[in-house]
């Protein structure tokens, strides 16, 4: 017992003081001021905390990259690993990129993190100007490729936590062969209209969860890719965007599967799809199987639980074909609110992989508060109801 308390206080200790003693190591400090970094925006200080990463990534000891309050522009930066112990990163202030979009260049992220394990990034504000890199992409002009904010790339053990992420030119924050992962306490703000923004896409990796995170952007949500499994994602607060998304899957023909996600105790509202699978209507080695949504208020919601395995966006390179994505054990349990649309449950599954174990319980979707909604359903092969079902199920 008591050596069960002393580790706890130690860990808290670590947690809460990252500048203090830990576990009877030193622990070191590193100021990007201190390197030259300049607060008020205007000047690059892209240098400067590559330079403080070095020594902190470097550091045998427990070490912090500080970052104090102030506006401080950064250009596209890696970070990257390993590093010789636990690194934190603490951002009291805020990162901005630089106002001509086309100075990220081809870059792909704004802030990347790469190959580093047992790492921390707490609070502070990223904001990524990317209303240049929209009007462009609007206006069907030839622009960069766009940048991501923050992307973790094989990164193990990690901790995201109190981060505010602003008009991302595409999307917020991107998890990628990671395994272990933590995220937290993050808001994540575009406008609706902004095209890819999605909020938080993870892919490739296991054991993440992302918990308490308000997410109101010009996409997804949440988005999970291929090779994705085991993903707890609790207490969200969705909207507007395009809902919490497996996929899209299936755009190549070998692809990992998805499998044991859990959707808890969320609120999307407002957003033009709710709880969504999708897949392309090309042949796939890729599944989803055991995923489960519950306790999930929907509020205006315009396709609030959907299934479509015939994904093809601008009938390019799919049509007549059928998916080879299997899907299977996927359960939908206290599903409650309103659809913006009359069909408030879509199951449209694919023709020569139909959905089986499907699990509805305890479904009550209104269209507009006061009309009742439909269900559409095609080609599911086995399912199971339990409660009450509204709208009446087609399963």
């Amino acid at each position: 017992m008591v050596s069960s308390l002393v580790s706890c206080i130690l860990f808290l200790c670590c947690i809460l003081l990252p500048f203090q003693i830990c576990n009877g190591q030193g622990s070191s400090t590193y100021n990007v001021m201190d390197f030259g970094a300049i607060p008020g925006g205007t000047t690059d200080s892209t240098g400067p905390f590559h330079s403080a990463w070095a020594l902190a990534c470097g550091d045998k000891s427990m070490s912090t990259m500080y970052v104090p309050q102030g506006l401080y522009l950064i250009k596209a930066v890696e970070f990257r690993g390993p590093c010789k112990n636990t690194t934190m990163v603490r951002i009291d202030g805020t990162l901005v990129a630089p106002n001509d979009y086309q100075d990220l260049g081809n870059s792909s992220s704004w802030i990347l993190f790469v190959k580093v394990d047992r790492l921390s990034i707490l609070g502070g504000v990223l904001d990524a100007k990317g209303d240049g890199f929209w009007a462009c992409r609007i206006s069907g002009q030839n622009c960069t490729v766009g940048a991501r904010t923050i992307t973790l790339n094989w990164v193990n053990d990690a901790q995201l936590q109190g981060l505010t992420s602003i008009n991302s030119q595409l999307t917020h924050v991107v998890i990628n062969s990671c395994n272990d992962v933590s995220v937290s306490d993050l808001s994540i703000t575009a406008p609706e209209w902004s095209p890819n923004t999605d909020g938080i896409h993870v892919q490739s990796s296991t054991n993440v969860t992302i918990r308490n995170t308000n997410i109101s952007t010009g996409d997804d949500c949440i988005s999970i890719g291929p090779g994705s499994s085991n993903l707890w994602i609790d207490q969200i607060r969705c909207g507007p965007g395009h809902g919490i998304s497996i996929g899209s899957l299936g755009r190549k023909f070998e692809e990992e599967g998805v499998q044991n996600i859990t959707v808890t105790n969320s609120v999307v509202n407002g957003s033009d799809n709710g709880l969504r699978i999708k897949t392309w209507a090309r042949p796939s080695t890729g599944f989803v199987r055991n995923v489960t949504y519950q306790n999930i208020f929907m509020q205006n919601v315009e396709n609030p639980i959907i299934i479509d395995q015939n994904y093809c966006p601008h009938n390019y390179d799919c049509p007549g074909q059928s998916s080879g994505i299997k899907i299977e054990q996927v359960t939908y349990e206290n599903i409650q609110g309103t659809s913006a649309t009359q069909v408030a449950m879509i199951f449209d599954c694919s023709p020569t992989n139909p959905c089986t174990a499907i699990r509805l319980q305890d479904i009550k979707l209104t269209y507009l508060n006061t009309t009742k909604a439909q269900s559409s359903c095609n080609n599911i092969g086995g399912s199971t109801v339990l409660g009450v079902i509204l709208p009446e199920n087609c399963l």
